[in-house]
């Protein structure tokens, strides 16, 4: 992908720091990337590695009273963080829109379904009649697949399966035309064949009206198959940023080869183990010194455990923080390629 000379996003050191009762948790320490118009950005990492907390910050979405934020979060040339509560409800929806884990919390269970997407439609576009921000409204349903629009305008979103609740998020993060949406987990609750049809129709939004996406996941089938970049979080920093390419074919910091180890593969003999990530993450209510998967790595070195790696390009795109940057597992990218997108992607 040819990425545009301005970014859509640009985030810089970003710094997400809980409080918790007399402790702080540096969830998110240090990150900056950017996001492109006409692309999905991919998240990836184990849980608790500070994706989500990552994406709130972003719009601001986190408890003030007990949240401390620093950086910089730069939305078509103007920082976010620097916005008043009054000025990102202008934001929020309009230009960037969410789409939450879990449908059925996120969404109110007093309204019908309808009557949300309007909701914030109108919002942000005062002058339209109701009667014209109905057939909107049914027009976004159709979008997103919701078959007999005019009779589910009227459900609430219990009577809905859990796709469906899934596409009725899709639908209000669109109603406001924004140019990016922040996915967090959308198909972590839904099973294989419905995640399948939410990522397609995610991408086809994307290629139909060029919204921008940021996909946050554990899933490297979802990676595989729908982002055109990725970044790799460990214990809230990235470790490895590349494209999905060269993420599969040239995998260098040993934790993505990990990740990518730990997945089944189509031309692994039928009795050969998983190879899991020994060890686990590192308590981030502690100081970390060096690098924080050190205990975990196996091309661990002194340095490791004493001076924290800063990302350093190998190559135009591909960015790695490690002071041993571990060797490719496979001199035939091309082969590797194949094999490990094509096995990881949701059929």
């Amino acid at each position: 992908m040819t990425k545009p000379s301005e970014p859509l996003l640009d985030v810089r050191d970003l710094h997400v720091t809980f409080k918790i009762q007399k402790q702080l948790l540096e969830a998110v320490r240090g990150i900056s990337f950017s996001v492109y118009p006409h692309e999905i950005l991919g998240i990836v990492g184990e849980s608790g590695c500070g994706k989500s907390a990552a994406a709130k910050a972003l719009v601001k979405l986190l408890p003030p009273h007990s949240t401390l934020i620093s950086g910089e979060v730069f939305f078509q040339g103007s920082n976010l963080l620097k916005y008043t509560e009054s000025q990102m409800q202008k934001v929020r929806g309009k230009d960037i829109g969410m789409i939450f884990q879990d449908p059925i919390t996120s969404l109110n269970p007093t309204m019908k379904i309808g009557d949300q997407i309007i909701e914030g439609y109108l919002l942000h576009h005062k002058s339209t009649k109701h009667s014209e921000a109905k057939d909107y409204a049914l027009r976004l349903l159709e979008l997103v697949g919701i078959p007999h629009a005019s009779f589910r305008f009227g459900e609430y979103p219990h009577t809905l399966s859990g796709g469906m609740r899934q596409r009725v998020m899709i639908a209000i993060a669109l109603a406001a035309k924004p140019k990016l949406i922040i996915a967090d987990e959308p198909t972590t609750a839904l099973d294989v064949t419905i995640q399948a049809q939410i990522l397609d129709l995610m991408h086809k939004i994307k290629e139909k009206t060029g919204t921008s996406f940021i996909l946050i996941t554990h899933d490297m089938s979802v990676v595989a198959g729908y982002c055109d970049r990725v970044l790799v979080m460990y214990c809230g920093k990235i470790i490895e940023k590349a494209s999905v390419e060269d993420i599969f074919s040239t995998p260098r910091h040993p934790y993505t080869q990990g990740l990518l180890q730990s997945i089944p593969r189509l031309d692994m003999p039928k009795d050969s183990p998983l190879i899991p990530i020994d060890g686990s993450p590192p308590n981030l209510t502690e100081k970390i010194s060096g690098c924080a998967f050190c205990p975990r790595c196996k091309y661990s070195m002194p340095i490791c455990e004493e001076q924290t790696p800063q990302l350093q390009e190998l190559k135009k795109g591909h960015d790695v923080a490690c002071w041993k940057t571990a060797p490719d597992q496979d001199p035939k990218s091309e082969e590797v390629l194949l094999t490990r997108q094509e096995d990881c992607k949701i059929d």
